[in-house]
């Protein structure tokens, strides 16, 4: 993994919780960046990724969108932060081989609540767009 540095170590959270996220780096994912309420993880779609129409399923393209939304949840320190839900559109399908670049960025967040938006491209062209909504759920110390 290598993020990309932000001011004085901002994405150290997301990045320890990154690194101790073995689902999504068992798929292959990969943070590129986190910074202050934003996130980008890429991820290849590999062979055990495709369903029976030849395209990605959409299960990993959420997957993939939800780590980013994570990632860009858990970026300050400010506690424990995690999904209390999730929509996803997907706007077209992905192939074996494409590598797919989530992007989350914070849209608002108030008291403990907060609301995520997560592109999912190939290149240009967007795949999925997901709405995260969070919770945080306690102070880490």
């Amino acid at each position: 993994m290598s993020a990309t540095p932000t001011p004085q170590g901002e994405n150290e959270t997301a990045r320890r919780m990154f690194e101790a996220d073995r689902a999504s780096k068992n798929l292959g994912m990969r943070l590129v960046e986190a910074g202050h309420g934003r996130a980008v993880v890429e991820m290849a779609v590999g062979p055990l990724m495709v369903n029976g129409h030849g395209i990605a399923h959409g299960g990993f393209v959420f997957t993939l969108a939800d780590t980013a939304f994570a990632c860009a949840c858990n970026v300050d320190g400010r506690g424990v932060t995690v999904a209390s839900g999730a929509d996803v559109t997907f706007v077209a399908p992905a192939k074996e081989g494409d590598l797919l670049v989530a992007t989350a960025t914070e849209r608002v967040v108030q008291g403990r609540s907060g609301i995520y938006d997560v592109t999912v491209r190939r290149g240009g062209d967007v795949v999925a767009e997901f709405r995260g909504r969070s919770r945080t759920l306690a102070s880490r110390t």
